[in-house]
């Protein structure tokens, strides 16, 4: 005999909710009012706004959250990741693209966003590594995950292993966009050639 515990199946939840706009919106629309006003300062704002939560997001997770989600049990390490997986969802995409777009505009109005100036060309690796790992790695990981979550048995040690990968992959991006944050320094000093 069934009790009606076992035969209630549950709905998965919504992967955006109504918690998920601002994180997904706020950037977006930062960036889009600082192009229309069309002014140096509000568009270096949002960059360096933006770019520093991202960075400093990157770093936490790497330094601070991946040795911890590494020392969880596989069930621990499970609750914890689907609880942090739909926010870094949206968030990190969001933060990535709008302080790129940002910079590429900032480097225009400044006119040194030339190909052969040294600095835009490490720039332009390190941005390029960070979009690779970010859209071919922790954003294919995230995903597998949230789908995971939605399956009426998730497995719990595949969703562990994804959400340490992601931490621990982390620490790496933070190295290149500190990288790319020494670089960025030289460029708003007119430094073009490093």
């Amino acid at each position: 005999m069934t009790t009606a515990a076992e035969t209630h199946t549950t709905v998965p939840s919504p992967i955006l909710t109504w918690k998920a706009f601002p994180l997904l919106f706020v950037p977006i629309l930062a960036l889009v009012a600082a192009l229309s006003v069309d002014r140096f300062v509000y568009l270096d704002y949002v960059h360096v706004i933006f770019g520093g939560m991202w960075t400093g997001i990157d770093i936490f997770m790497g330094l601070v959250i991946g040795p911890i989600i590494g020392r969880m049990s596989g069930p621990a390490r499970a609750d914890f990741v689907q609880r942090l997986v739909p926010t870094m969802l949206f968030l990190m995409p969001a933060l990535a693209s709008v302080t790129i777009t940002a910079g590429i505009y900032l480097a225009l109005m400044e006119g040194i966003f030339n190909l052969h100036y040294l600095a835009i060309q490490r720039a332009g690796l390190f941005v390029i590594i960070l979009v690779g790992q970010g859209f071919g790695i922790f954003l294919p990981n995230e995903l597998r995950i949230v789908l995971e979550l939605r399956k009426e048995r998730p497995d719990i040690g595949k969703i562990g292993r994804l959400g340490l990968l992601n931490a621990r992959l982390a620490g790496v991006q933070a190295v290149f966009q500190v990288g790319l944050i020494f670089v960025m320094a030289n460029l708003a000093a007119h430094i073009v050639n490093l």
